[in-house]
């Protein structure tokens, strides 16, 4: 699992956030059958995290989405993209989310798995 990475993105419907952009934070959970890895004790028989995170990082750093529902989709697809993560649980926040009233937190979940 992965929690709590951070991320500035210019991501939302209101031309401010586009602009401005905003710090994003998100947790991934991969389901990775992980005994060859466990045997091995190598690297290369698993999903290398810091190597996931900085994609991650860089989907949430790049190109602009109107949801939060697109921007979890494309981090499940680069989760998918590694051989290995048979499914992914992606959950997206946006703490600074202009809704107008106070919150502790808005966040969209998905759950994708390989077809």
């Amino acid at each position: 699992m992965l929690r709590g990475l951070r991320a500035r993105g210019h991501h939302g419907v209101y031309a401010e956030e586009r602009e401005t952009g905003q710090t994003f934070l998100v947790d991934i959970s991969l389901d990775v059958d992980t005994h060859r890895a466990a045997t091995s004790d190598d690297v290369a028989d698993t999903v290398h995290y810091g190597e996931l995170a900085a994609e991650v990082s860089a989907v949430v750093s790049g190109e602009p989405v109107n949801l939060l529902e697109t921007l979890a989709a494309r981090i499940a697809a680069v989760c998918l993209s590694r051989s290995l993560v048979e499914s992914v649980e992606v959950t997206v926040h946006k703490p600074e989310a202009p809704v107008g009233v106070p919150f502790e937190d808005i966040a969209v979940t998905i759950v994708r798995t390989r077809r």
